[in-house]
């Protein structure tokens, strides 16, 4: 009996999700939580995988064409950037590039803004309102507690609606946010302590972007 009703649980989440698989392929594959990866696809595109932004991302993750060269090259995918699995991994290696270099919440903020924007903001300049909005969704999402430095403030509240409306044509994140489970069923949780643990290092190679929201 255990067996089938761990059967049912993955029947379940298949149908409910059905990019799971990848999501647990990319998190081991790359050491990446998995709840990170399903709330930047819920943030992203809502699970849309033809997702477009009116900036040129593309797919569940949001990558732009010349990151997704870079990625697919790195670590041999295929040619289609909009294939989920395909388009996963390469979204999950570059968190984990990213993370590997500036730690977490940078993580996030370079996945938004870019690494050379995200570089500027390490050497003493502003952070876009987008780029601070995201970060707080996202910690939002998978429960982080952030640095009182990245609360938004007041004036970034419009920020954080553009952010949304921008991608209306794509998704409507408030709405439609996607709970993602692993394909054996059981959620992937990271706590603040866990990622508090993070460490960033000076490794890894980017494309690098100059606006945010304008190159992953």
């Amino acid at each position: 009996m255990a067996e089938s009703g761990a059967a049912a649980v993955r029947a379940v989440t298949q149908v409910s999700n059905p990019f799971a698989a990848f999501v647990d392929e990319a998190s081991k594959r790359f050491a990446v939580p998995g709840n990170w990866i399903g709330s930047v696809i819920s943030i992203e595109s809502a699970g849309d995988v033809r997702a477009r932004s009116p900036k040129g991302a593309l797919g569940l993750m949001q990558i732009m064409p010349a990151t997704w060269t870079e990625l697919r090259q790195r670590y041999d995918l295929g040619n289609d950037p909009y294939d989920p699995r395909d388009n996963i991994l390469a979204g999950t290696a570059y968190l984990r590039e990213l993370l590997d270099r500036y730690g977490s919440p940078g993580v996030f903020a370079a996945y938004n803004a870019g690494p050379s924007r995200y570089e500027e903001h390490l050497a003493g300049g502003p952070l876009p309102d987008e780029t601070r909005a995201y970060v707080t969704r996202l910690a939002n999402l998978l429960g982080i507690e952030l640095p009182a430095a990245w609360a938004v403030s007041q004036r970034s509240s419009a920020a954080a609606a553009m952010l949304f409306v921008e991608r209306a044509d794509l998704i409507n994140a408030g709405d439609r946010k996607a709970t993602f489970v692993s394909s054996s069923g059981a959620t992937t949780a990271i706590s603040s302590r866990d990622v508090s643990q993070m460490v960033p290092k000076s490794t890894g190679v980017f494309v690098a972007r100059s606006d945010a929201g304008a190159s992953r």
